[in-house]
């Protein structure tokens, strides 16, 4: 890969973040939008049938259609990841799988079987993207199976060959499909930084602030959407 932007850079933004600011490239730079799906955001869904609180997620849909729309008009690459497996489970592994004892998905399942066959398979309104978050043109869409974005997937390889260094994380949950998809990028040497008002956790507050203190601390950094449109609005808009 190529070397770390500088602030000097042609073409960059200086994107308020803590611990420090951190210069942007839009060109090499993509928005990964997590698991905005009905499972996740709606009620009736998989995390709402689980028990999880998901009050929190109105208010992060409306917080990410801003930031989307800065982004498309800053030519900043957007991508939409929708978790789940297929309509039979077959890729969610199985007993031999630590995915089958610990998905709490599957679990509910379980415990009730009227849900059998409903919860993250595609197909299933469960697995559809919310309403309002629907991708546009030239937006990205791809599948996982477990809760990193980079796992058995084609992130990897949409990312370096498009030139992409940087990431910027909305979606949910924070503490665990956002967070340990920021985890291994920043293993595979990308710049990740999370939008904390985009992002919602599945458990109570502290999660929230843990996550956030871990991405800060260790794996990249932290901004907010007001900072992001303030730094990328003030681009031409790109055709």
């Amino acid at each position: 890969m190529s070397s770390p932007i500088t602030p000097l850079s042609p073409g960059c933004v200086m994107l308020p973040a803590r611990p420090e600011p951190l210069p942007v490239d839009p060109k090499t730079a993509a928005v990964i939008v997590i698991d905005m799906q009905n499972a996740y955001a709606s009620p009736g869904g998989y995390l709402d049938l689980a028990g999880f609180d998901i009050s929190g997620a109105a208010k992060v849909i409306h917080e990410i259609k801003g930031v989307l729309e800065v982004a498309r008009s800053a030519g900043v690459q957007v991508i939409y990841f929708q978790n789940g497996w297929d309509d039979q489970y077959v890729e969610a592994g199985g007993p031999g799988s630590p995915n089958w004892w610990k998905s709490n998905a599957l679990k509910t399942m379980r415990a009730r079987p009227e849900l059998q066959g409903k919860l993250l398979a595609r197909g299933q309104w469960d697995y559809e993207l919310v309403d309002e978050l629907k991708p546009q043109p030239g937006d990205i869409q791809l599948h996982k199976t477990r809760y990193s974005g980079f796992f058995n997937s084609q992130l990897d390889s949409v990312l370096r060959a498009r030139g992409i260094r940087h990431l910027v994380f909305v979606g949910i949950a924070t503490n665990v499909c956002v967070e340990s998809t920021l985890r291994d990028g920043f293993f595979l040497e990308y710049f990740g930084t999370v939008l904390e008002d985009a992002t919602h956790q599945a458990g109570p507050d502290f999660v929230q602030k843990a996550a956030l203190f871990n991405i800060e601390s260790f794996f990249g950094w932290v901004s907010t959407t007001a900072d992001f449109k303030g730094a990328f609005g003030q681009l031409a808009p790109k055709t």
